[in-house]
């Protein structure tokens, strides 16, 4: 394909020759092209857009056996991004989490996993029937949070499950922090094993040289895209990006089609090829952007008192950042994370990304400005002067071991439970998440081992103030564990 070819947006385009053909609509969906929508709806949509809202029309290509359009806008991605092959999902990157592990995995296959990976990920072992091996990540004991994980720690793993099927990376993390990716890749690749990623907070590395490098050319057999998240498309869309080296891509496909929609929202379609068309259009001019406003925003929140934004310089060797995820350390002030976005949503009209016990979270993408950055730096500057002076804030609890598993995650989700008191759970199986969301990583998942620092961290963190996911009582007074029928 041809670089002029990259400057189109084929569904979008598909879409509006159907709407403008005059075809009368004796079909699906039911408010016929804008009709008979709702006043609220044509407010939220435009009248242009409610014309094009139709789906499986011929012209209009099918998500499920794409010939047409909708095979001209993924090849358009796959050639953007270097793969063999891109699939648009319109259930989220929790969806092409789940169809890469169907793609890629058996029933009983090994898996290395790190264990800050995200929720999406459970998800996807109880349906493949994969069993976990899961690595502590590098925590970060003054930030508070998981880092990346240690090389050694990955070696170690792959050393004592020679017989696991592929290792599942978080890259970056939700925070930005990347491993040696590329060495990763080597190291399981010469073992016969697969590596698939978790690049949710990845979309835009290929359009900056000074982000860490595209999962796909650090040599990641798949990587699962929120284009969402950091691009331009809308909500729940996203591109799992495939190597057919070691991957069979037929199969993938299937598992694509399995898991989403068989009447796929024609709008989502055309945001991910339209947000690819604007990335083929100016990514490296938008995304530096980016970069640019990110960094000087870090210098300047590091010159207020009480306040830190950690940069690259700060991680040990073999692990980079993408410096667009700007995370403000408040420890110094003495307060919490939570206690500052409440502040700033109420008061500044700031909404930051995510809050935890010691920080907060901003994404900096293409679409920000100065101006935007400049209003962000003064709301945390009268933030600082509000609570500065007191003493620093060190809770009485840590990020909790990598548990026990007690069986398989699929197992466990499928076994009788019970609910017993949150209290007394100490040595039973969870059948059920507890996290916290964002970032949605669970710290209980079906199938662990329940351990008094887990518990005693959960509660902790719902004493801050963090939303609780994931349990059937979302209070935590009590919890849903495997049925102990000895």
């Amino acid at each position: 394909m041809t670089e002029d070819k990259q400057l189109r947006a084929p569904i979008a385009e598909a879409m509006k020759a159907y709407a403008s053909d005059g075809a009368r609509a004796f079909h699906t969906p039911g408010h016929k092209q804008g009709l008979g929508a709702h006043k609220l709806l044509q407010e939220l949509i435009t009248p242009q857009g409610l014309r094009e809202e139709v789906s499986l029309m011929e012209e209009l290509d099918d998500l499920h056996e794409p010939t047409m359009c909708i095979k001209d806008a993924q090849d358009l991605a796959a050639e953007l991004y270097g793969a063999d092959a891109a699939y648009f999902m319109i259930n989220g990157t929790s969806g092409a989490i789940h169809a890469m592990l169907m793609g890629a995995l058996q029933p009983g296959d090994k898996v290395l996993v790190p264990r800050n990976a995200h929720r999406s990920l459970i998800g996807g072992l109880i349906l493949t029937g994969a069993t976990p091996v899961f690595i502590q990540p590098r925590i970060d004991e003054e930030l508070g949070i998981p880092m990346g994980l240690r090389y050694a720690d990955i070696a170690a793993a792959v050393d004592a499950n020679p017989e696991a099927r592929a290792l599942l990376l978080v890259y970056p993390t939700y925070y930005g922090v990347a491993m040696d990716l590329q060495a990763a890749a080597d190291l399981v690749h010469s073992r016969n094993m697969l590596l698939l990623v978790d690049e949710a907070h990845g979309a835009h590395f290929h359009f900056s040289t000074a982000l860490p490098a595209q999962a796909l050319a650090a040599g990641a057999d798949m990587a699962a895209q929120s284009t969402h998240k950091i691009l331009g498309s809308m909500t729940q869309t996203s591109m799992l990006l495939v190597r057919k080296d070691r991957i069979d891509v037929q199969r993938v496909r299937e598992a694509a089609s399995l898991l989403q929609s068989t009447s796929p929202n024609q709008l989502l379609l055309a945001s991910l090829d339209i947000a690819r068309l604007q990335m083929a259009e100016s990514g490296l001019e938008l995304v530096g952007r980016a970069v640019k406003l990110a960094a000087e925003l870090r210098r300047e929140i590091n010159k207020i008192p009480g306040l830190w934004a950690f940069g690259a310089d700060y991680l040990p060797d073999g692990e980079s950042l993408d410096i667009t995820k700007v995370t403000v350390n408040l420890r110094q002030l003495g307060i919490t994370g939570v206690q500052a976005e409440s502040i700033l949503r109420h008061e500044y009209k700031i909404q930051c990304e995510l809050s935890d016990a010691y920080n907060l979270l901003f994404i900096i993408s293409y679409a920000d400005t100065a101006e935007q950055t400049e209003i962000l730096l003064q709301a945390l500057t009268g933030l600082a002067g509000r609570f500065k002076g007191r003493p620093k804030l060190t809770l009485p609890v840590r990020v909790p071991p990598v548990p026990q598993l007690g069986m398989s995650p699929r197992a466990a989700f499928f076994a009788p439970g019970e609910i017993i008191p949150f209290s007394q759970a100490e040595g039973r199986i969870a059948a059920e998440q507890i996290m916290f969301y964002p970032p949605g990583v669970p710290l209980l998942a079906p199938g662990d081992v329940i351990d008094k620092a887990a518990l005693d961290y959960i509660r902790t963190m719902q004493q801050l103030g963090l939303k609780v996911v994931g349990p059937a009582d979302s209070t935590l007074q009590t919890i849903k564990v495997v049925r102990d029928d000895r």
